[in-house]
């Protein structure tokens, strides 16, 4: 049977369209020797700065890392964060779909960290106006024929206010669409391919759940009322489950892994189903190589991206061959 690891490679086949609400994370870095004398904080002596595209971005970074090809499309300011977002973009490899428009305010995530922990985050964010919306759909409307799979990456910060009309178009077009929601109404992702919540997400919309076959039940009534395809659950700790629209599901049980930072992990698991799909992979063998790249990222700070080789090592250490296995038994025993 052939192993997921060795499908891998196909990745490079994999032509993604990424939509959505594109950031900067922002990171100031440095020690703390003292707490101010005007009120009871700590004082941060920055010495490093990074940024990085985080939201519908950082999916986009995950896709060009892992060796895919991705656009990205979603809405940036004439502003210095849009200006940075554009240039890291351009560096990560990803065709970039952001022109700078004036009236919008690139939405910044500021986080200030010492020691790697990190102290406060301050966001920078304003919703965009219709104008820019109707840009953002014909810009969309020109890219949608050369993807082979769409990813709706929805961060609530206005850039898919009009998300129905994208899948509509998405499926006129005969492309699968993947859609990581936000808010409570996942209605407005009906007809989409797969819908993919985290397990909070999943249940501020179904109500709390007590174990699996609880979440198993609850999503196959989402499914119907959404009339999706599949609902992927991501469980932190306890892996991720898949639940198709023909009463079908599957878990794939979390990795042991050093959790470092789990920020971005969601958009690292995105970026591999849609490659996955891309490229005709089952399901299983694609829930397996998402649950091995979130492990990587969750050990990273910040959000974060991995490399198609180290991605390799860890899907061997984490699914080794079964010949491999008996191999070393038999040397164990010999």
């Amino acid at each position: 049977m052939e192993l997921a690891v060795d499908k891998l490679d196909l990745f490079s086949c994999a032509r993604i369209l990424v939509v959505g609400d594109v950031m900067l994370d922002r990171y100031w870095m440095g020690d703390v020797n003292r707490i101010s004398p005007e009120a009871p904080v700590p004082v941060v002596a920055v010495d490093q700065i990074d940024e990085r595209l985080g939201g519908a971005g950082n999916v986009a970074c995950n896709i060009t890392a892992l060796g895919g090809h991705c656009t990205l499309l979603g809405l940036v300011g004439d502003d210095a964060a849009g200006l940075k977002a554009n240039a890291v973009a351009n560096s990560s490899g990803i065709v970039s779909s952001l022109p700078p428009q004036s009236g919008v305010h690139t939405t910044v995530k500021l986080r200030i960290l010492s020691r790697n922990q990190q102290l406060i985050r301050v966001d920078f964010e304003k919703d965009p106006g219709g104008q820019c919306l109707d840009r953002l759909h014909n810009c969309f409307a020109e890219q949608i024929e050369a993807c082979d799979v769409v990813v709706f990456s929805d961060y609530g910060k206005g850039s898919l206010e009009h998300i129905e009309q994208l899948i509509q178009l998405a499926r006129a077009c005969g492309k699968p669409t993947l859609v990581d929601p936000k808010g409570k109404y996942f209605s407005r992702y009906r007809n989409s391919t797969m819908i993919t919540p985290n397990l909070h997400e999943f249940e501020s919309v179904v109500g709390a759940t007590v174990d699996k076959d609880d979440i198993m039940s609850k999503a196959h009534v989402l499914i119907g009322e959404c009339q999706v395809d599949k609902l992927l659950i991501t469980l932190s700790d306890k892996g991720m489950m898949l639940v198709l629209s023909d009463g079908s599901g599957m878990h794939i049980p979390a990795r042991s892994r050093e959790v470092f930072d789990v920020s971005g992990a969601g958009d690292t698991v995105m970026a591999v189903i849609a490659m996955a799909m891309a490229v005709g992979m089952e399901d299983r063998q694609a829930l397996e190589i998402a649950n091995s790249a979130a492990g990587i990222v969750i050990s990273k700070l910040g959000t974060a991206t991995t490399s198609i080789d180290t991605l390799k090592e860890a899907m061997l250490r984490d699914y080794p061959s079964p010949m491999k296995q008996d191999d070393s038994r038999q040397e164990r025993t010999g």
